[in-house]
């Protein structure tokens, strides 16, 4: 598996990760968790970010792993 594909990978795992954590917040009565959820949904956005931005930059760098 290459660089490209195991970022791509984890770019996904964490898109998966935020949705659950906006789906708990979303679901949940208790305002302390409802709380909690969103700002971890908050962080991961910044990481989704970053990461789609490194992304970009090895598609950019490496033409052959895009799309994948």
């Amino acid at each position: 598996m290459t660089v490209a594909s195991q970022v791509k990978t984890t770019l996904a795992s964490l898109k998966s990760a935020q949705a659950s954590l906006e789906s708990f917040a979303l679901e949940t009565q208790n305002q302390e968790a409802k709380t909690l959820f969103e700002n971890c949904a908050q962080q991961t956005q910044a990481i989704v970010d970053q990461v789609s931005s490194r992304v970009q930059q090895l598609e950019n760098e490496e033409p052959q792993y895009k799309g994948f």
